[in-house]
């Protein structure tokens, strides 16, 4: 046979030893995720969620402190929304390779992260500063008028009121981190996108499925306990419905 038809034929991926259901490559396995657990699904899984919290806790912060300034200073709430949602526009994709691309820290979890980060400003600052400014004007009137000072009005009276609208954005930001994440895996070798894109790379079905539906289910648990934690802290929100 020429050279020339053995280039044209296709390259057959090899699924290494296993049960015929791996070497088959059936639409799922069971064998190899019990089998490959420890050694990759339950390491990504672990990596995925250290750059969730790590986004999600460092882009509140930021959102957190730019959306008090505003609350205090309103002529600085447009230039920092228009930053944020510009930021917020650029495909994720492009993101990273730009981060990658610029940035003397390469291919790296921090180049990961300041990308991530960027994507929780946006939705974060806007629900802080939105659930501040909801707080009705006699509520803070009627702090005033106990004697609490500014500050004592906004960390007991402004802040609990808002709770319900925060919590909205962080449920949005840490399910949207949950999402791009997987896609970080071009400059950053870690979490679920890494079984991902190396199962569409062999295209063995059940690697994809497996850790597919690990990102689907972490993104359900996160936004569940957010649930849950909102709730706890705004009881008096569930007394209002009821």
């Amino acid at each position: 046979m020429s050279a020339a038809v053995f280039a044209a034929a296709p390259v057959i991926p090899s699924f290494g030893r296993g049960s015929s259901c791996v070497t088959d490559n059936k639409l799922f396995c069971w064998s190899w995720v019990r089998e490959h657990w420890g050694d990759t699904l339950s390491k990504a899984l672990v990596q995925h969620i250290e750059l969730t919290l790590i986004a999600v806790v460092i882009g509140f912060a930021i959102s957190f402190a730019l959306a008090l300034a505003a609350y205090r200073w309103s002529r600085l709430a447009p230039p920092i929304g228009w930053v944020a949602a510009i930021l917020y526009t650029i495909p994720s994709l492009a993101l990273f390779q730009l981060l990658a691309a610029v940035s003397w820290l390469g291919l790296s979890r921090t180049s990961a992260e300041i990308a991530l980060v960027s994507y929780t400003l946006f939705v974060l600052f806007g629900n802080i500063l939105a659930g501040l400014r909801e707080v009705p004007a006699d509520v803070r009137d009627a702090a005033e008028g106990m004697g609490l000072t500014e500050w004592q009005s906004l960390w007991r009276v402004e802040l609990p009121m808002a709770l319900p609208t925060i919590f909205a954005g962080l449920r949005i930001a840490t399910v949207t981190v949950v999402s791009l994440a997987t896609v970080a895996v071009f400059i950053d070798n870690e979490g679920l996108g890494a079984p991902i894109f190396d199962a569409l790379q062999t295209t063995f079905k059940t690697e994809l499925i497996a850790a597919g539906a690990l990102a689907v289910l972490l993104a359900l648990v996160a936004d569940g306990l957010l649930v849950i934690a909102q709730r706890l802290l705004t009881p008096w929100a569930r007394s209002a419905r009821s």
